[in-house]
């Protein structure tokens, strides 16, 4: 055991609530109390982080790759480093790399990576989310359409079992996969999320109803609201547990649009940057095009970070700085089924955690 530190900060914010004036103490990778500053046990080591706000970490559970390496083009732990680097410095302590469709030996192959990150003690990555390519070639975006298809038991099978513990999340369309399929993923303890799909209101109900328990990217590359056929987000408004994320960087998403999604959903929302990087190899060659990312001419990806999406969601999305929070960190670890431990400023949860400025700029990570 190390010696235990106490982080005192003007303003702490739990997941739940302010508090002034406090102190975190933490020990190696643990929160064990969370006390007003003038309560802190003699002989504790004191950070004063002044008039700092102090938030718990970012969470980003779609992001493809950074500083020119997408991870589907160097699948191979540098590209995670630099993947990671760039989620600190936006805040987010913890991140699921993204693969969209693409051939089953690139699947393979990130995979590898993140398995040879975490075994040279690589930090942040908590797994990997495949993102087709068992989806809707009508709600395609800019996927390939060529590899798009509808899984057998066999291949579901195969690439689960190699992608064993890395696997943590996948993106398919409900009316491309069987029930058999849904139910197999699910049972190797992954995340099915529903998206890039022109599935109706009632298969995407049924599909919520027997597992499917996340959407991606909502409005994008779905059906959307219609008063004859809700589509998938008309049943991601009405049903009662789904969560869904959302890009807010206004490209994506109309901020409007934000606000309604956030008026219905409440606490079922949360933010993903969708973040990809320059690149001319590969199938997505993405290009910076002002500050959003294009790929022949089809929107592609985000340059967002989770403190711009942040900063975004409270000045022109006109949400509360709290429930902003909650929907870069407490809320992502709730889908993850990981919200015990992540997500909050609190005894037993693990201890990184936001130092913001007073504009909502991260300072750094702790």
């Amino acid at each position: 055991m190390t010696n235990p530190t106490a982080l005192v900060a003007a303003r702490i914010f739990t997941g739940e609530q302010w508090v002034e004036d406090h102190a975190v103490i933490v020990n190696e990778n643990l929160i064990t109390d969370v006390l007003p500053a003038s309560s802190i046990p003699r002989g504790i080591s004191v950070a004063n982080l002044a008039d700092s706000l102090l938030v718990p970490a970012f969470i980003d559970l779609q992001i493809y790759g950074a500083h020119g390496k997408l991870l589907a083009v160097y699948p191979e732990p540098d590209s995670l480093e630099l993947l990671y680097a760039y989620c600190l410095k936006g805040g987010a302590a913890y991140c699921l790399p993204a693969v969209a469709t693409n051939k089953i030996e690139i699947f393979h192959q990130c995979i590898d990576a993140v398995r040879s990150y975490w075994q040279r003690g690589g930090q942040g990555i908590l797994g990997l989310h495949i993102e087709g390519p068992w989806i809707s070639k009508e709600k395609r975006g800019a996927h390939i359409e060529s590899l798009i298809h509808s899984p057998g038991i066999n291949e579901v099978e195969e690439l689960l079992n190699y992608g064993r513990d890395v696997i943590k999340m996948i993106t398919l369309a409900p009316e491309t996969c069987q029930k058999e399929i849904i139910d197999c993923i699910l049972s190797h303890n992954i995340i099915v999320s529903a998206g890039h799909s022109n599935t109706g209101y009632k298969r995407a109900m049924q599909g919520f109803d027997e597992g499917i328990s996340a959407v991606t990217h909502l409005y994008n590359a779905m059906s959307g609201l219609h008063h004859r056929e809700p589509g998938l987000v008309g049943a991601a408004f009405d049903h009662h547990s789904v969560m869904a994320g959302i890009i807010p960087d206004g490209h994506h998403v109309n901020y409007e649009a934000i606000r309604i999604a956030k008026k219905i959903m409440g606490k079922r929302l949360f933010a993903i940057t969708d973040a990809v990087t320059e690149t001319n190899e590969g199938y997505y060659q993405h290009q910076l095009v002002g500050d959003k990312y294009e790929a022949g001419g089809i929107l592609s990806g985000s340059a967002l970070t989770m403190n711009k999406a942040l900063q975004n969601l409270v000045n022109k999305a006109g949400i509360s700085l709290e429930e902003a929070l909650r929907m870069c960190s407490l809320y992502p670890a709730r889908v993850l089924k990981i919200d015990n431990q992540f997500g909050k400023i609190e005894k037993g949860y693990k201890t990184k955690m936001v130092r913001l400025n007073k504009e909502l700029e991260v300072v750094t990570v702790i």
